[in-house]
């Protein structure tokens, strides 16, 4: 093996990268909580809603012991207050999910237009995580990598997750989104990663460095 092959660095996944199952999973337990406790109290909104709202309160508790940001776990427990009182104003327990369905038809057209503006979502998270800043912009072999992998993400994720919720709360299936809102969280975002990252991977040039290591000396494209 020749000393350049020892040194070269070796290729990160995606997955490596953005982790994130703990998050998805705390995500699932508030809603399947407002489910359970619609269903066990004569399908009452206000039982559902109490639920959910001391489930995401114990996760966020157990979160801020383990080390987790106060406001990670603040955001959250905002969210889950804010769908419940959706619902309870409104007196329709499938409007609990509202917002989850909006958020989610939000972020298609967000991450859609980053691509079309040559800011795909997908390397601005990457490249804050790994302290790159825009410099990953400045590849255009992973400019180009990143805007693939980003459409995975809009028609793999989220547009998914509209079409699904989005039947079934015009429908007004509350156990049924309770159920689809725990198989299109962490789930459906290992697939997603999984899928964008095989994407990102073979979207690469073979003699790259991988995600960590933009190469250098590329012209910046245009608007950066």
């Amino acid at each position: 093996m020749t000393e350049q092959a020892e040194t070269a660095p070796r290729r990160e996944s995606l997955a490596e990268v953005l982790g994130g199952r703990r998050g998805a999973l705390d995500a699932s337990l508030p809603p399947i909580a407002f489910v359970a406790g619609w269903l066990a109290v004569d399908r009452s909104i206000a039982w559902g809603a109490g639920a959910a709202i001391v489930v995401s309160a114990l996760v966020g508790i157990f979160r801020l012991s383990r080390g987790e940001r106060a406001r990670a776990v603040v955001v959250s427990l905002a969210a889950v207050i804010a769908a419940a009182l959706v619902a309870l104003h409104t007196g329709r327990a499938e409007d609990f999910f509202l917002i989850q369905l909006l958020s989610n038809v939000a972020s298609a057209l967000l991450w859609a237009a980053s691509i079309v503006l040559r800011w795909p979502l997908l390397g601005v998270v990457v490249g804050l995580l790994l302290g790159q800043k825009t410099r990953w912009r400045a590849d255009p072999a992973l400019l180009r990598a990143y805007s693939l992998a980003s459409w995975v993400w809009v028609f793999g994720q989220y547009t998914v997750r509209v079409l699904v919720f989005g039947l079934l709360w015009w429908s007004g299936q509350v156990v049924a989104l309770g159920v689809a809102r725990t198989v299109l969280t962490w789930p459906l975002v290992a697939l997603t990663v999984a899928v964008s990252g095989w994407v990102l991977h073979r979207a690469l040039p073979a003699e790259h460095p991988g995600i960590r290591h933009p190469r250098s000396g590329a012209a910046e494209p245009p608007g950066a």
